[in-house]
């Protein structure tokens, strides 16, 4: 049975390969392909066809085996007898092979797919490696022609070659480009017409899936890539590429699970080919895209330091395609990908995007690929600070593009001349989102100047190009963002443009334009774009900013000569009733839109506006007039912004105006238009196209300017108002009034709860500056230890150097003792006697002197020591009600030391005085001679008479430094004592500390306690009114409740008594 199964195995691929009859099928009738079913039959039948394929192989390889063993050489099913050529070994089976590649012959042409057998036969069979390349070399020339033949019946063998033969770097190239040209459907110009009716779209995604069935065949090709010689790598690189291209997550992942397989591929960028090293970028390019975890591991193999190396060689903007590619991977690398945006601005590679921006001011060298290049690196700076990023994200990066230069380098860009109009588009939507949200960048770009004489801001040139109905509508949609953007969190920018309207800042000599003339000229004006992008950018310079909206109302216009001026709301709201009377340029709809979404955003959370609307008694009747009327469908989202108009004048009404409170312009819905269908009007915003167009994403695109309509920024306001609006139509006056009573209630929890906020502020500073009183404390106590410890250690170094003149002076009298005899004899003259009588009774007054400073400093201790001890008591008494009083003592204890340190110093001074004339004296007596009897003995006399002066002077010397030493030592416990008072300061000022922060959360408990008894308590009497509503009984108001709860107390204490 088994030989029967591959016998019909085998006669199946006989019969099915030179026939192809489903292949014909499957090329003629292209009707197939629409369905779904088609396309699974076309694909079961080239399975089938290529199963049927190693059936055959499978069969032949066993025959071939088992002729081997009989001494026999062909199979079966080949009873002829070998020609010449092939009994003459390997060159009659090349001389074959040329035959059946292309020599003429008598008999009749083979084939193509008879051919293919052949070469494949030839490529599973021959044991030279020289017949198995030429084979793979032939069927490589033929993979083009017929793709689909080779495809299926050689892919088997031709992996079994990149399996088996990878010592021959020739033979594994030919296989790899022969896959690729069966798995590529990228095939040049000319075959494509000429094949254009055999071509079939999905068999390369077919073939891939053979390939990639078994995970092996990647990985194996991942190994051929690590290979340096050119003829293996570069088909590698081109198959890999193919591959991505046709089942790219299947292969993603595959390469994912290799070991080192995306290792493996960054080595392309450093190939010093360029050819390799371009088709590696392409192969990335295919690698990292929409899979984040590939993007991080490429990142991280140093991916953005090679692609910002291969740019700057290849010249930056002015580069070639080679640019492209590595901008394109750039942005698969950090677009919707985080952790790569954070490396990215983490290794400095924003500050290497600078001197992309460096356009020179010759207009001639805007190429093509110039203008692409440059449009993909502003792309990619959009990448990094795109609104949809995390905010912190985005700001860091914004702030680094700020730092290095890369903002001021767009600017001149946007300021430059010559610049091509998609690039200048670009450029400015890429500072719109540099400057979005970031103070700093917003301030840079309000004090950027155009070139132009006399100088004007930047700000104000672009909004004189969005006004303008001649420029580019692109153009004008990029300049509303970059306004958008610029005013967005930036109160100051606000301020500025709505100051411009003011008219205590409008220029009376007209030789300047403002932005705020201008965004009034727009306004004005009888193009409908230009209404509609001046008012929403007024829009945001009003947004989320109250006192802005309060400072427009007083904006005045002069509409005619002669005729009064008129406010600004007054203005619009005319030009919105008389919108079909004036005669524009475009759509209708879109000045009436622009204009309500104006006044909707001036109008909410802003009650003084609403009552300057209201006060104009035409605007309420042209509102309900307008939501009444059964209109078109373009009328619709008109009717449906007027409803969101008047809810607005309803909700943030505060009931200043008679005729216009809330009850009263609700019984005037209900009457003329009715609450239902007021608030199916109010949702035909959110239920239009258009909304929802512009509630994705910040940046205002449209596709022509009859669907510019709405505003970001606005959904987000309406989504928040139309719920609120809803609820306050329906609701009754008895609500309103209990939402007023709740509102006056909250009102007053928080006063109390700024109240004990304040307070607890009050406490905080009080803790904080205790705390820095302490931490001076510290540093005193510090310093008048480390002076203690140097004083300790000088009056060390002064007893060590007593005891050496003592000695010294022991040694010198026994010596003078000696003379002393001599001296008597020759007799002393009596003016120098008194000369020494004068001398001592000098050092004697010093010594009086010295004596008296010690005890005025002895006075001042102890009267530092009293007000120590009586501030320690005073303070501890007084911990509650004077905790500041503390500070003043330091203080004057602080100045008391610093005279105790100046005194020390000086002292210091004189003892160091001393011991220098200490030391001459000394060397004065050493250099003095011994006399001897002779001829020089007056002057011997006299030389002694000097020395015993001095002697006499250095014991008075040294009495002295023995006083100095004892006062120093009084000094140094008196400090010390005064640093033991310090320190009982420091700890009553922690026990106050301590007792302060008990205090503090004792009242914040009582504060929590306090406000949750309220809230119960109020719902409790709410509980209860509204059971004694139920049961039907009245309801008495607070001050009536409090009186009788006054009636039962008195009544209660009667009781009492009589009870008595």
């Amino acid at each position: 049975m088994a030989v029967k199964v591959v016998s019909k195995c085998r006669d199946s691929a006989v019969q099915m390969q030179p026939s192809f009859h489903l292949i014909g099928i499957y090329r003629s009738k292209k009707s197939l392909y629409r369905n779904r079913k088609s396309r699974l039959f076309v694909r079961r039948s080239v399975f089938c066809l290529y199963d049927a394929h190693l059936c055959a192989t499978s069969w032949r390889r066993r025959t071939r085996a088992a002729a081997a063993a009989d001494g026999r050489q062909r199979g079966p099913r080949d009873t002829k007898r070998l020609r010449p050529s092939e009994k003459a070994g390997p060159v009659g089976k090349m001389n074959f092979l040329r035959g059946v590649m292309g020599a003429q012959s008598a008999g009749p042409q083979p084939s193509g797919a008879e051919t293919i057998q052949k070469l494949c036969d030839r490529v599973a069979s021959s044991t030279l490696l020289d017949d198995r390349r030429d084979a793979v070399r032939a069927l490589k020339s033929l993979s083009k022609k017929y793709r689909l033949e080779v495809g299926i019946q050689a892919m088997p063998h031709l992996i079994h070659v990149l399996q088996t033969d990878r010592s021959d770097s020739e033979i594994i190239g030919y296989a790899l480009d022969t896959l690729y040209n069966i798995i590529s459907n990228d095939l040049e110009e000319e075959e494509q017409e000429e094949n254009s009716q055999k071509q079939v779209e999905d068999l390369g995604s077919q073939f891939t899936e053979i390939f990639i069935k078994q995970h092996e065949n990647v990985t194996l090709l991942l190994t051929y890539l690590e290979e340096f010689d050119f003829q293996v790598r570069w088909p590698g690189v081109k198959l890999l590429t193919a591959l991505l291209k046709q089942q790219g997550p299947q292969v993603q992942q595959i390469i994912l699970v290799s070991p080192m397989g995306v290792s493996r591929l960054m080595d392309l960028l450093a190939d010093s080919r360029e050819v390799i090293r371009n088709d590696g970028v392409l192969l990335l390019q295919q690698l990292t895209r929409s899979n984040a975890a590939i993007q991080k591991i490429v990142a991280f193999e140093n991916a953005f330091e090679r692609l910002l190396d291969i740019i700057t060689e290849e010249g930056n903007s002015d580069g070639g395609i080679v640019v492209e590619d590595c901008l394109l991977l750039l942005q698969n690398l950090l677009k919707n990908n985080n952790s790569n945006q954070n490396f990215f601005k983490e290794g400095s590679y924003i500050q290497r995007m600078k001197p992309w921006f460096e356009v020179s001011d010759d207009n001639a060298g805007w190429s093509a690929q110039k203008v692409t290049n440059l449009h993909l690196m502003l792309q990619l700076v959009r990448v990094l600070v795109s609104p949809t990023n995390p905010p912190g994200a985005t700001s860091s990066c914004q702030k680094a593009m700020f730092h290095c230069g890369l903002l001021q380098q767009l600017c001149t860009i946007l300021m430059a001349t010559g610049v091509p109009a998609d690039i200048l588009t670009e450029t400015i939507n890429t500072v719109s989102e540099v400057i979005r949200g970031c103070q700093i960048n917003q301030d840079y770009f309000a004090s950027v100047n155009a070139p132009s004489n006399p100088p004007r801001p930047a700000i104000v040139v672009l909004l004189m190009s969005m006004v303008n109905e001649r420029q580019p509508f692109v153009l004008r949609c990029a300049v509303l963002y970059c306004f958008q953007c610029f005013l967005y969190k930036n109160q100051k920018g606000q301020g500025e443009i709505v100051s411009t309207l003011l008219p205590s800042t409008i220029d009376a000599t007209g030789n300047s334009v403002s932005a705020g003339q201008l965004l009034c000229g727009g306004l004005f004006s009888t193009d409908s774009l230009s209404n509609w992008c001046a008012a929403v950018a007024l829009a945001h310079a009003l947004q989320e900013n109250a006192t802005l909206k309060e400072q427009l109302l007083r904006v005045q216009l002069a509409t005619s000569i002669g005729n009064p001026p008129v406010s600004l709301l007054q203005q619009c709201t005319n030009i919105l009733s008389q919108g079909d009377k004036i005669d524009r340029r475009g759509s209708k709809v879109q000045t009436r839109v622009g204009l309500l979404m104006l006044l909707c955003t001036w109008l909410s959370n802003c009650p003084i506006a609403v009552t300057h609307f209201l006060h104009n008694s035409a605007n309420i009747p042209f509102l309900t007039g307008q939501i009444a009327e059964n209109l078109g469908e373009e009328e619709q989202l008109v009717q449906g912004l007027c409803a969101l108009l008047l809810g607005i004048s309803i909700y943030y009404n505060d009931n200043s105006l008679e005729n216009y409170k809330k009850e009263k312009l609700k019984q005037l819905i209900e009457k003329r238009i009715g609450k239902e269908n007021f608030i199916e009007k109010l949702g035909f915003i959110s239920k239009h196209e258009f909304y929802s167009r512009a509630a994705q994403k910040p940046q205002p695109t449209f596709s022509s300017p009859d669907h510019m309509m709405f505003d970001h920024e606005f959904t987000k306001l309406v989504k928040e108002l139309e719920g609120v609006i809803t609820k306050a139509v329906y609701k009754s006056s008895e609500e309103d009034k209990k939402e007023e009573e709740v509102k006056k209630s909250l009102e007053q929890h928080d006063n109390i709860v700024t109240h004990y906020k304040n307070v607890i502020r009050v406490q905080d500073q009080e803790l904080e500056e205790l705390k820095k009183q302490v931490e001076s404390l510290k540093m005193q106590n510090e310093q008048f230890q480390t002076t203690i410890t140097q004083q300790v250690s000088q009056i060390q170094q002064h007893k060590d150097q007593y005891n050496l003149l003592k000695v010294q002076l022991g040694k010198e009298n026994q010596h003078h003792t000696s003379h002393s005899d001599v001296a008597q004899m020759n007799g002393v003259q009596p003016e120098d006697i008194s000369k020494l009588r004068d001398e001592i009774e000098e050092w004697k007054r010093k010594l009086e002197l010295l004596q008296e400073q010690l005890k005025e400093k002895d006075s001042l201790i102890e009267t530092l020591k009293l007000p120590s001890i009586e501030g320690g008591t005073t303070e501890q008494s007084s911990q509650t009600n004077k905790p500041s009083g503390g500070p003043d003592a330091d203080n004057e204890l602080y100045k008391e030391v610093e005279t105790l340190r100046s005194k020390i110093q000086s002292q210091s001074s004189d003892i160091n005085k001393l011991q220098t004339e200490n030391h001459e004296l000394l060397q004065k007596l050493s250099l003095t001679p011994v006399p001897v009897s002779g001829d020089g003995g007056t002057v011997v006399v006299s030389k002694t008479a000097d020395l015993d002066g001095r002697l006499s002077t250095l014991l008075q010397e040294t009495k002295e430094l023995k006083n100095e030493l004892t006062a120093l030592n009084e000094e140094k416990a008196s400090l010390k004592l005064q640093l033991d008072s310090s320190n009982s300061t420091v700890a009553i000022l922690q026990n106050e500390k301590s007792k302060l922060q008990q205090e503090l959360a004792e009242s914040k408990k009582e504060q929590d306690d306090l406000l949750v008894l309220l809230a119960d308590q109020d719902q409790k009497i709410i509980a209860l009114k509204n059971k004694l509503k139920e049961l039907g009984e009245p309801v008495e108001d607070e001050d009536d409740t409090e009186s009788g709860d006054q009636g039962e107390d008195d009544e209660e204490e009667d009781g009492e008594e009589e009870e008595d």
